[in-house]
């Protein structure tokens, strides 16, 4: 009994033998004298397998049973001169977000706030409309979010992780990760929202050039006629709204979603894009921020309540308040008993 039961364990361990020869691959010529090679580089030079990982690197497809595109590369050689360029991007990023916050921070020392000298009781103008502030504000918020989370995830093993330590940055790194992926694709909604709403008042004249030319007179406070929006909005507009947000949104999906099926190749370029273009809009968004708050007064409560005196519209935007007094602005003086936190009850309506 026990003969036969060996005979059977013996005739099934040749069947499986033979079921994975026939499985295997014959080698080709090429594939033999490799094989033979790295067999004397073994005995020549024990636990040597540079014959191995030259192969791996050259990107010539191997043998696998997991069908795909790049399943047949173990290795794919761009992925070293992708690692090598984030390095150096990273760098001259930081020290660019760096400089922004500094220069700015230079210049609130020097100048303060920049006031428009109100008076109460003047009239109030209605210059954003509550779709135009939800508009703005939902972009705000996502995007502020997007460049905090990109600069921890990109910055913060040099930066963060020293001062936290492991544990925590791991948490922060983490959350950042979640914040970042999950918040990106409203930007699919929130750009176009923002561009409908304030495209009409963002074309760019020959006044816009002189506003540039007469940039100083801006450090006098004595600003250039503009109209709704200022040339430094326009740029805001076109340059970090239209292009580089833009950039932003579909070099992102790029690397979020790889289940469409895109190259390794394909996802490090997007995100060599991405990077640049993330370092170069924040910088941006950084003097937007900054004139939109605590650089010039009354800017932000505009955004907040959509209100702005005549003082306000006549000091930065000139050829948009001589519209509005004239009734050929969409926007108009509010009518004499609205109520609003923060903005003295206009006296009386201006004529058209």
């Amino acid at each position: 009994m026990v003969k036969r039961i060996v005979a059977c364990v013996v005739f099934a361990g040749a069947l499986l033998s033979q079921a994975g020869h026939a499985q295997t691959p014959a080698l080709s010529p090429p594939e033999q004298g490799m094989a033979t090679q790295q067999q004397k580089q073994q005995q020549v030079q024990p636990l040597n397998n540079q014959p191995v990982w030259s192969e791996v690197r050259t990107g010539l497809p191997q043998y696998t049973s997991v069908q795909g595109r790049e399943t047949d590369i173990l290795i794919q050689p761009q992925g070293q001169t992708w690692r090598a360029l984030r390095v150096p991007i990273a760098f001259w990023g930081g020290l660019l977000f760096a400089l922004a916050v500094g220069c700015l921070a230079a210049f609130y020392l020097y100048k303060g706030t920049i006031t428009a000298h109100e008076t109460p009781g003047e009239p109030i103008i209605e210059r954003f409309s509550p779709l135009d502030r939800y508009a703005h504000w939902l972009l705000a918020i996502v995007w502020v979010a997007l460049a905090i989370t990109g600069l921890i995830l990109s910055l913060g093993k040099s930066v963060v992780l020293p001062l936290i330590g492991h544990t925590l940055f791991s948490w922060l790194a983490d959350l950042s990760k979640g914040i970042h992926n999950f918040s990106g694709p409203i930007l699919i909604v929130a750009i176009p929202f923002l561009f409908v709403r304030f495209v009409r008042d963002n074309g760019i004249g020959i006044e816009d050039v002189k506003r540039f030319l007469n940039l100083m007179g801006y450090f006098k406070d004595q600003e250039y006629p503009s109209d709704r929006f200022n040339a430094g909005e326009k740029l805001v507009f076109w340059v970090l709204l239209v292009l580089l947000s833009s950039v932003l949104l579909f070099s992102g999906l790029v690397m979020l979603f790889p289940n469409f099926n895109q190259l390794r190749s394909t996802m490090q370029v997007a995100n060599v894009i991405h990077m640049i273009a993330a370092y170069l809009a924040i910088a941006l968004a950084c003097v937007h921020i900054y004139l939109g708050t605590i650089g010039m007064s009354g800017a932000y409560r505009a955004m907040r309540d959509g209100y702005v005196t005549a003082s306000w519209a006549k000091h930065h935007h000139l050829r948009w308040y001589e519209r509005v007094k004239a009734g050929r602005a969409r926007q108009h003086f509010v009518e004499p008993g609205t109520q609003h936190d923060d903005v003295q009850q206009p006296v009386q309506r201006r004529p058209a």
